[in-house]
């Protein structure tokens, strides 16, 4: 288990290069879209992310020694680890932008986003920590087809669209590297000499960003930012997030996605069990969880998890060298205030054919490992999401034709003027709201009703209505700049579930075998 293999070389550079998109994509997302100051993002929210993937990857290594130690092999693959995209992009949208937006023109609005942030990551860790001790219960409560579909839903609405859109903006650099990952990832092809296709669609994304003008534009290199960061807790600020204001309208978004963290990493331990590498679930899932924590102490709003890829990383030699070299190279970049340089240098263009593929893989997978007869609940679990990002779409829309501002905020009649052009977009409004719970309840429920679980789908479609009517799902309010949860009771869905959670409850006795298909 001493020295680096080959395979360690070549697992570095994937996970790595993934690793680097995520903060490419945090550094990008922090400053454009939730307004979080340049000199912010790179002192504080940038080097709490690396701690805490420092920390989880030294600890997965050190797990993995301990593995071969006690067996007596030199094979053993460390579990990857790293921030999760789907985690990333629900934060960003679904958390720190509504404050942000609901804060308005405050000056201090970009904080508040931040404080809900690492009130979610907290949030996130501590249900990491505590299903660490029931995580076999859980996975077993719920179906797979509705964790994968919800998951999909994200990874198809708020990752693959939103960077497919991108793509076709920008074609030269956009669809040549999104070529160079479908040959390599999909086509399961190496580039000669064993150069990973991960690392020339960056190169290749990069020369082609510079070469078309979408890089640099004049700018003069960022040489001025290149001054070491040394991390520290934000304590107070850490104490100021946990108020009831953070968190509470979010209850319906940390909820479930902490509830995702956990049964993916369950699904990657036991993905390592198959490929050969039995690792233990609690101190895995409870290293997980203390991440997490670590995120949010040192002032990073994403929370760190298992990802998805340990039989490969395995298959191609990767042991543990892989691992502490992708925590060290992360730290040291975004600590050497290195990153700034990297982010003006290799624009997001060049690795975004990489989050695309995430996305997709994501919403494969909803389809390849359920049952095929489970294929319409995992359909049923994108829509919601897909009306999420259509809800978000349309708002951008009206704020970028001059709308949501105090001189013409959103109002109750935009309702009817969707309608003139057959857009329920109140439909959309109320969806968006708690989008990842209705997403999982009913394709949970369409399961349980594909295999004739008629209770269990009442019981499904009963949770949902007991969230609507504490308003978690559902319940919108017009702020001047958007729609936003208001937290009181949604009584149509409520009754629209309770009716049929009794429709359901009494199934068997009122319904018959169709014949039909």
């Amino acid at each position: 288990m001493k020295g680096l293999s080959r395979g360690d070389i070549d697992g570095f550079f994937g996970l790595a290069l993934d690793n680097l998109v995520q903060l490419l994509l945090i550094d990008n997302l922090c400053r454009f879209v939730l307004g979080f100051p340049t000199d912010f993002v790179r002192t504080v929210v940038l080097p709490g992310a690396a701690v805490s993937i420092l920390a989880g990857n030294l600890f997965y290594a050190w797990q993995a020694r301990e593995l071969g130690r006690r067996t007596g092999r030199d094979d053993v693959c460390a579990l990857p680890y790293g921030i999760n995209t789907v985690s990333l992009f629900g934060h960003v949208f679904l958390v720190m932008l509504p404050v942000k937006l609901a804060a308005g023109s405050a000056p201090d609005a970009w904080r508040l986003a931040w404080y809900a942030g690492i009130a979610a990551t907290v949030g996130s860790a501590v249900i990491e920590l505590a299903a660490a001790f029931v995580a076999e219960k859980i996975r077993r409560a719920t179906p797979r087809a509705a964790l994968l579909s919800t998951l999909a839903g994200i990874a198809l609405a708020f990752i693959s669209l939103g960077f497919l859109l991108r793509t076709y903006a920008r074609p030269v650099a956009g669809i040549v590297t999104l070529s160079v990952i479908l040959l390599t990832y999909f086509g399961r092809l190496r580039f000669r000499g064993g150069i990973p296709g991960g690392l020339v669609a960056v190169v290749l994304g990069t020369v082609l960003a510079w070469t078309t003008g979408i890089a640099g534009s004049g700018a003069r290199p960022p040489f001025e930012g290149l001054s070491p960061v040394l991390p520290y807790p934000h304590l107070l600020d850490f104490f100021r997030s946990l108020r009831v204001s953070f968190w509470l309208p979010y209850v319906s978004v940390i909820l479930p996605m902490g509830l995702f963290n956990v049964l993916g990493s369950l699904q990657n331990i036991e993905s390592a069990e198959s490929a050969g590498d039995a690792y233990r679930t609690r101190p895995s899932l409870l290293a997980n969880g203390a991440g997490s924590l670590v995120a949010a102490l040192f002032g990073s709003p994403f929370p760190t998890t298992i990802y998805i890829g340990h039989p490969g990383w395995k298959a191609m030699g990767a042991r543990t060298g892989y691992s502490v070299l992708n925590g060290v190279f992360i730290t040291a970049l975004a600590l050497s205030g290195t990153l700034g340089l990297v982010v003006w240098a290799v624009p997001i263009d060049a690795g975004m054919a990489i989050v695309l593929w995430i996305g997709i893989v994501i919403t494969a997978q909803s389809f390849q490992a359920v049952p095929p007869s489970h294929a319409p609940a995992a359909v049923i679990g994108l829509l919601p999401a897909l009306a999420a990002w259509g809800a978000l779409l349309a708002k951008n829309s009206l704020r970028a034709a001059g709308m949501g501002t105090p001189a013409a905020p959103f109002t109750p009649s935009l309702i009817d003027a969707f309608l003139q052009s057959d857009t329920w977009i109140h439909g959309a409004f109320a969806l968006e709201q708690g989008f990842i719970a209705t997403s999982m309840g009913l394709a949970a429920a369409t399961v349980h009703i594909i295999e004739r679980k008629f209770r269990l789908a009442s019981l499904w479609f009963l949770g949902l209505a007991v969230l609507s009517l504490t308003g978690l799902v559902h319940s919108y309010r017009f702020a001047p700049g958007d729609t936003v949860a208001s937290l009181t009771p949604a009584w149509p869905w409520f009754w629209g579930y309770l009716g049929s959670a009794a429709l359901l409850a009494v199934a068997p006795w009122i319904t018959e075998e169709s014949g039909g298909h």
